[in-house]
């Protein structure tokens, strides 16, 4: 959520496009000059603002826009979004965790069948390695009762091992999301991921220049 009183709109340091604040991330400094994500947007000092995928923190760790726009040497370890991605899987997976905990997710193909047809699902999510013909069957469904909406999300980012961790169970493999306030926080992590893996990124940016994306 964006601090009280924050702009909804900020400027990204290597693109310098103006964007709404939920298609960017925040970074800041560490107390020993490290450059970190700051998702929540809430740490102290100053911030600057960068496309919020893959490929525009690679160019920006690339183009060395973080020292640019901190005016300092801000130090930034190769593989900054390798290690912003694994944050971001883990905050899913925890989200996951709390819908679990609230009951809002069940686990187990026949399980997962019995709610579609009688639950609110909202989702479906299955491990990466999954059969084909398990995913087959349950989306048929899925796809068969919501034929005449848009549905919700399949999920096919985590893998069984994944999942066994995350829900304290094991041989997850197939799951169905459930309405409620827990999953409803899955599922913007679950955007957050996806949007972050996303590959479009302005290619018409040479760097940025020192005081953009700062706040």
């Amino acid at each position: 959520m964006p601090r009280k009183n924050e702009p909804l709109e900020r400027q990204c340091a290597l693109t310098r496009e103006v964007r709404p604040v939920s298609e960017l991330m925040r970074f800041v400094m560490d107390p020993d000059g490290n450059v970190m994500p700051d998702f929540r947007r809430n740490l102290p000092g100053r911030g600057v603002w960068i496309t919020a995928n893959r490929e525009a923190l690679d160019l920006a760790e690339k183009r060395r826009v973080f020292p640019k726009a901190f005016k300092a040497e801000a130090k930034v370890e190769p593989g900054l979004s390798a290690r912003v991605d694994a944050m971001l899987v883990r905050s899913a997976l925890s989200a996951l965790s709390l819908a679990r905990k609230a009951g809002e997710l069940v686990t187990g193909f026949a399980k997962v069948d019995a709610a579609l047809k009688r639950d609110p699902v909202v989702g479906l999510i299955h491990a990466s390695d999954a059969s084909e013909d398990g995913v087959r069957k349950l989306a048929g469904l899925f796809a068969s009762r919501f034929e005449d909406t848009n549905g919700g999300p399949v999920v096919r980012l985590f893998d069984s091992t994944q999942l066994d961790l995350a829900l304290g169970r094991s041989n997850v493999i197939h799951a169905a999301l459930l309405a409620g306030r827990a999953s409803g926080g899955f599922l913007a992590r679950l955007r957050d991921l996806e949007a972050f893996r996303a590959d479009s990124v302005a290619k018409d940016s040479d760097g940025a220049n020192s005081a953009a994306g700062q706040d």
